[in-house]
């Protein structure tokens, strides 16, 4: 086992990847019950999305943890989640049947680009000044997520984010729980940041501020509702309407994917001579999961950026998703005790590992203004626009038309121009 997931040459151990393999499911399992929450808005049974939910889960982490040997959970995105039903069931009327369908036909499109290795030939080109952006982008991004979720920033009609409210008691247990984290972090403790959440989550029940489940093991919600539905619509994709929305569903998954891909790889050092290992393998088995998971009933999944949080607990192999995954087998038969699991806990986490991955850009040649923009452009826009798919295409476009006016145009890979027309003709006309 410990050669076939090369514990020596990436310097873990079991005790170390069990632990980034619990907190990465800590830091995720809250898509168990969002996302019933958000699909069932479309129509969706919420019970049956659950099961879905938790299967696509156990699967996806899985494949990626055997085939490409990453520490990194695979799960429903939440944002395409919500595109899924606020955009094409409510928006655009669109029934939950066929826009399911619409998912499995992207998935397949996933896996046929996988199996060419076009997905992994367009990571590998990306220049390394973008790598580094996306990576510090998306760090940026899942420390906002982590403030928003602890309370400590709110809206706000002035300035549309404000300090939030510092007296409510559960911004103070977030608070609390990020001080604790940081201390044993300084410390030197091992898995600090699994410690903080466990520290955290048993203050908050004795002081009330989290409930404790009055029962532990729940039944299993069947899968009819939603199985194999996609099937039986797959004569209603053919419309300008659902090409566009089988075309959404690829750009953003393919991008939210690449995106977590690289800052995961960067995080964990994995990234080498400006390629990510073993990349194909991760690609095919995240479109695999859309694949399988649409057939059981969810929205596109993806890798979690959560999955950062283990990377920062230690996880360097595929060992941390294969516990994942095993996690998740044991919360379809433990879903009352997931109301355990609160923003509140998590936050300080995601806080944390967000400024842990904006340290990728120092790597970053800011002294080259063609590379600055681009780059500024990329890490900002990801938490402004709560998207990285959309940090990333901005990002892209601005990169040719800055190396151009340096005179450089050499220095771009023909591939880039092709995916600066692809993404202003995604914002132009999507």
């Amino acid at each position: 086992m410990k050669h076939f997931f090369a514990f020596q040459e990436r310097g873990t151990t079991y005790k170390q990847e069990t632990l980034a393999g619990i907190t990465t499911f800590l830091s995720m399992a809250y898509i168990l019950v969002v996302n019933p929450i958000i699909l069932s808005q479309s129509g969706m049974d919420k019970g049956a999305v659950f099961t879905a939910t938790a299967l696509s889960a156990i699967i996806g982490s899985l494949l990626i943890g055997l085939l490409a040997n990453y520490p990194i959970g695979i799960a429903p995105s939440m944002g395409l989640n919500t595109f899924f039903t606020f955009s094409v069931c409510i928006g655009m009327g669109i029934p939950w049947q066929t826009a399911l369908t619409g998912v499995f036909i992207s998935g397949v499109l996933f896996v046929i680009l996988s199996l060419l290795k076009i997905r992994e030939m367009i990571i590998n080109v990306i220049p390394q000044d973008l790598k580094h952006a996306i990576a510090g982008g998306i760090g940026f991004f899942v420390a906002f997520i982590g403030l928003k979720n602890a309370g400590i920033i709110t809206a706000n009609e002035g300035t549309f984010i404000g300090i939030g409210d510092l007296h409510s008691p559960t911004v103070l247990l977030a608070i609390f729980g990020f001080v604790v984290t940081v201390i044993m972090m300084m410390r030197g403790i091992g898995g600090a940041i699994f410690y903080g959440m466990a520290i955290a989550t048993v203050v908050g029940m004795i002081a009330g501020l989290i409930r404790v489940p009055h029962e532990i093991i729940g039944g299993i919600p069947s899968l009819s509702p939603t199985f194999g539905v996609v099937f039986s619509h797959l004569h209603s994709i053919f419309t300008p309407e659902m090409l566009a929305v089988i075309f959404t569903f690829l750009f953003v998954a393919f991008f939210d994917t690449a995106g977590a891909l690289i800052a995961i790889a960067s995080q964990a050092g994995l990234v080498k001579d400006n390629k990510i290992p073993n990349a194909g393998k991760a690609l095919l088995a995240d479109s695999s999961s859309t694949v399988v998971g649409a057939v059981l009933g969810t929205s596109t999944t993806a890798a979690m950026v959560e999955s950062t949080a283990g990377i920062a607990a230690g996880g360097r192999t595929g060992f941390t998703s294969i516990v994942i995954s095993a996690l998740f087998a044991v919360a379809l038969f433990f879903s009352p005790l997931l109301s355990v699991i609160t923003a509140e806990v998590t936050a300080p986490a995601l806080i944390i590992v967000g400024a842990l991955m904006a340290t990728q850009i120092k790597h970053i040649r800011w002294d080259r203004v063609e590379v600055t923009i681009p780059a500024f452009v990329t890490i900002i826009m990801m938490p402004l626009t709560s998207s990285v798919a959309s940090g990333i295409a901005l990002g892209f476009i601005l990169y040719p038309i800055a190396m151009l006016a340096k005179g450089q145009a050499k220095e771009v890979h023909p591939l880039l121009y092709v995916l600066f027309a692809a993404f202003l003709a995604y914002f132009i006309y999507l």
